[in-house]
Formats: structure tokens, sequence, C-alpha cells
């Protein structure tokens, strides 16, 4: 039985979606003012192993992962630039598929953009208009959170101390101070679409509450995202959502633990970022991949570079036994259960990727260690299928048996050349010296009037 930890409730819970067998999942996506960097693939990849392995565990999964593309962020970094913001965004979101790829980060099964949901964001406002949650304000719309008596359930923040706490601004339109914008007037030189209340556009929050409850309902099993979004965003969603429909919202609220570099969040506002694509060029994305997973996704990391090399030692002992193991041929083997239920016991145990990776490079040693002597090739391909198994659960070493058959390929066709060139030169000798070390390797050479080719045995 899954379980997992549920930030609404502040302790592991088992899972149990709402229809069997079928899980609604929405993640938050990126802002994508600017380009992607290492903390925000820590929280996809979380993503993606969680629906990878409820996938294997045989649940039909829907992943939502939105992009925002219109807010604060966006604009000011549209004015900073002198740039339309749709380029922006459009760059930025295009950056992010091609890193994602590389990372073997499953494709969402939707990425909706909040500029592409006017309408649905604007019928949720209207919604809470009409229940009295909100209210018209100049040219602005605000959620009135006195409004709401569940305030805070998922931040335990008080309303109260945030009313003390919060700075009331100069010339405000609020009823009061924690009161957050569901849509705000048009501002000179920003964009905006017309709407009941004048031209303008959506909020932040009321944008991810339009866009997962049209793509999975007004309640669905899993809402994910990191730490950081857990308030105000995630508490303003649940306001906006709960409030609208008068049913839960999420049911289990998933969290990642934040990127920390030299113990500050890593954030583009105070430039202490690691864009991956930086990072793909230093490092293999299998290595950072195992970097990510290799804490619980519930903890913060610090990031050193220093410690995404030490993954390299990892990367490469498994890479070498794979290697060896592609070698081995032979119809497939049943799995080895023990070794199964021993990473399956951690994956249920709200996808604890570090034991899952203590049987994995126990299991990867004691394989190695039999490959030394003569090893049984039943055993050694029970092994084989075992350990792809686990690693493509965690989305590893997903291209790794294509470029070793591809370097296989290109080694053969270069040996194929040199022994065509020493016929050629009449030195047959050497020409069948490589024939037959070919033979022992299990490669039939056959020459034809076409050229030589070749073929397993």
């Amino acid at each position: 039985m899954i379980k997992l930890y549920n930030t609404l409730t502040g302790k592991k819970e088992e899972f149990h979606p709402l229809v069997k067998g079928k899980v609604g999942m929405y993640v938050c996506g990126m802002t994508v003012q600017d380009r992607p960097h290492i903390g925000h693939m820590r929280a996809y990849i979380t993503a993606d192993v969680i629906k990878r392995y409820l996938e294997y565990s045989g649940y039909d999964v829907t992943l939502i992962q939105n992009f925002t593309d219109i807010d604060d962020k966006v604009i000011e970094k549209a004015k900073e630039k002198g740039e339309d913001f749709r380029r922006i965004t459009k760059r930025n979101t295009d950056e992010y598929f091609e890193n994602a790829d590389k990372l073997h980060i499953k494709r969402a099964d939707f990425y909706p953009e909040a500029t592409k949901h006017i309408q649905e964001i604007q019928e949720l406002v209207s919604r809470l208009l009409k229940k009295g949650l909100a209210y018209v304000s100049g040219d602005n719309v605000y959620y009135n959170v006195s409004k709401f008596g569940g305030y805070g359930k998922l931040s335990g923040k008080k309303l109260d101390e945030l009313r003390i706490g919060a700075r009331v601004e100069v010339d405000s339109t609020k009823k009061n101070p924690v009161d957050f914008a569901l849509w705000k007037g048009i501002k000179p030189g920003e964009p905006w679409w017309d709407s009941p209340w004048g031209r303008g556009r959506p909020g932040w929050h009321i944008e991810c509450s339009a866009m997962s409850m049209h793509y999975l309902g007004e309640t669905f099993d899993i809402h994910g995202g990191g730490a950081d979004l857990i308030f105000p965003h995630h508490e303003n969603e649940i306001a906006q959502s709960e409030g609208a429909t008068g049913k839960p919202f999420a049911r289990y609220w998933v969290h990642n633990g934040l990127l920390n570099l030299t113990g500050e969040k890593m954030s583009k506002s105070i430039g202490n970022v690691f864009f991956i694509s930086d990072i793909l060029k230093r490092y293999k994305p299998d290595v950072v991949r195992l970097y990510l997973l290799s804490t619980h996704y519930r903890s913060p990391m610090d990031f050193y570079e220093e410690r995404l090399k030490e993954q390299e030692g990892g990367y490469n002992r498994l890479k070498q036994v794979l290697f060896l193991l592609s070698r081995i041929e032979g119809e497939e083997a049943e799995l080895n259960n023990e070794i199964m239920d021993k990473f399956k016991e951690a994956m249920d145990d709200d996808f604890n990727t570090p034991k899952a990776f203590s049987v994995i490079y126990s299991y990867a040693k004691e394989i190695f260690e039999s490959l030394k002597g003569n090893p049984d090739k039943g055993r050694m391909l029970t092994g084989k299928r075992t350990l792809k198994e686990m690693l493509n659960i965690l989305g590893l070493f997903e291209s790794e048996e294509k470029e070793v058959v591809k370097k296989d390929d290109e080694l053969i066709a270069l040996l194929l050349n040199i022994r065509s060139d020493l016929r050629d030169k009449k030195l047959f000798e050497l020409s069948d010296s490589i024939r037959a070390r070919l033979r022992e390797l299990d490669i039939e050479i056959e020459d034809t009037s076409e050229g030589s080719r070749w073929k397993k045995i």
C-alpha cells in the first residue's frame, strides 16, 4: 500500500484515489519569465517519479503541469527586456521542454497556459463574486479572505496573525490587507483582456485553480509543487476553489523541499541560480537525475557542485554493471521478487528514493561480484531484468542500452571497413583474423558482391 505525506494533514496517509484505478494529478509549473534552473527540475523530476511509480503500481494517471505565462514577474521581465512577453515565455517554455526531455521527464498529459484559459478564469471569478466571496474595487477584483472559514488550513497560518503582519499598501483598494487579487485592472503598457469588470489580466493564484479544475474536475487526487508555494499560492488556491464549489479541492498535497544555494533559496530575483541547460553541458542527464533523487523529495537540499560530481561515481558503477549485463543474451528472465519487494517497500513509503537506491546499489554490487567469476546465466538474466526494472521506474539509463547498441554497430562497421581495405591490399591473413575474432563474439560476416554484411549468430 502506497503511503504519502499529505501537507494538508501533516502526516503520512494511505493513498486511495477518488476513482478506483485512476489518479488525477496537478503540478504547479514554471512561471516562464526566465530560463529553467536546477531547482525547477527537482520539482518536475519528483512529479515524474511519483507518476512513474503510480503507473507501475497499476494506476492510470492523468498529469497536468501548467505554465504561468502572464503575471507580475512576466510583465516586469518584458519591460526590462523591451520585448513582447509572448516571445519571452515561448523561448523559456521551449527551453524547459528541451531539458526536461534530456532528463527523461515524461511528458505530462496537458500543459495548460494561463493566457489560453482566460474564459475559465473569468468564469471562476464570476462564481466567487456571486457567492459573496469576492468584491470589485476600482478596476480590480479581490478575494475576501475573511469570508472563507478554512483559510490557513494548509500552511497553518492564522488569519489574525496575517492581518497584524501584513503591510498595508498606500492607496490600497482592498477591504483587508490580506485579501488577494483575482483580476487586475489594466495599467499602461501591460497586456490585457476584456472582462465584465473592465480590461485587465488574471491574478496569479486564480490561474491554477481554473486550469486544474478545468482538466481534473472540482475535486482531484494529488496537487504538487515546491514547498515555497504552500503559502500564499496553494493556500489561496484552496480558498478560491473550495469557496466556489463547496467541495474539497485536492485530497493530497505533496510538496518537494527547496534546492538551496549556500543556505539560501535558489532564486532568479537575487541571481543565485544554476540554469539547467548550463549544468547539462557539464554533466550527463542521468548524473543530474541521480543527484536530485539522492535526497528524499520532501527534504531541502543544499546545492554544491561537488555533490553533483560525487554522483558520477555511482552513475559509472551502475553503467559498468549494465554494460556487462548487456553482453549476456537469452530469453527474458523472471524478476528477482525479493529485490523488487525491497524496492517497492521503499517506494511505497512516501516515494523514498534514497532507500530505493540503497537497494539498487547493493544489488548491482552483488551482480558485479558474480560477474567476476563464472556466473550462472539465468541468474544474471534475472539480475539484468530486475536492475533495469528498478532504474526504469526512477527514469534512469533509459537510453543506455540504445547507446551501447549504437556504439557496437559503429565499431563493427569500422572493423568491416578495415577488413575491406586489408582484402584490397591482399592482406588476407589479417582480414581472416578479424573475421575469426568477430566469429568468437558471435558476429557472422558474409562477403557478397555488394560488400560485406554482418549479423549476430
